[in-house]
């Protein structure tokens, strides 16, 4: 497909991960009072949210440095085919389903069923760390749409990095069914390796007329 139809797929996944990043903030509820309950009570209730406000919080950073990390790989390709489109589909699946398991962990975290929520919870990203390892071959599989001044180091770089993060996210997986907060925390180092990943993105100065569209 022309650089044109790359543009109508970005847009249409941008669109997704907006609607997913909205739908997160759902699962906060105002809290239960009676209607004598004083100031003192509603801060008190306030409080006992703390573990959807961390859910929100955590979600939706991850679903942002997702975006950012797609918006980047989609600069690498030249082009889009069936093949992308389908593993960019796959990809938004787990998109939209971040908002249930961000669900699931608010409910049940700090409960006897947290580590199960907290295990889940790391599992959605780890299937989503497949997902972007399959988008990530379909576009440098024997550089079949990558750009030609994407040199193969900068390629390199990138698949560590997707690879290392689908490792990591499984062991994620396995340290919350013993520890919630150890589960929880090896899964949210791995956004920093996503936040300091350097795709050496091309300023739009560099770019094609074509591939400005």
């Amino acid at each position: 497909m022309a650089d044109q139809g790359k543009g109508r797929i970005e847009q249409f996944s941008d669109g997704v991960f907006a609607i997913a990043l909205t739908l997160l903030i759902l699962e906060i509820r105002p809290p239960t009072l009676d209607g004598d309950a004083d100031t003192g009570q509603f801060f008190a209730a306030m409080v006992g949210l703390w573990p959807s406000f961390l859910a929100f919080v955590l979600s939706f950073f991850v679903v942002l440095v997702m975006w950012v990390n797609h918006h980047e790989l989609f600069a690498l390709a030249r082009g889009v085919d069936r093949p992308f489109l389908f593993a960019n589909g796959f990809l938004l699946l787990m998109v939209t389903f971040v908002p249930f398991p961000t669900a699931l962990l608010a409910r049940f975290l700090g409960t006897a069923a947290g580590r199960g929520a907290t295990a889940f919870y790391c599992g959605t990203f780890l299937v989503t760390g497949v997902a972007y390892n399959l988008l990530f071959f379909s576009v440098a599989h024997n550089r079949r749409l990558v750009r030609p001044d994407v040199s193969d180091e900068e390629l390199a770089v990138v698949r560590r990095a997707y690879r290392l993060g689908v490792f990591v996210y499984a062991g994620s997986v396995g340290l919350a069914f013993w520890n919630a907060a150890v589960g929880l925390g090896t899964c949210v180092s791995l956004w920093l390796l996503w936040v300091r990943l350097n795709y050496k993105r091309r300023r739009s100065h560099d770019r094609s007329p074509a591939e400005e569209r």
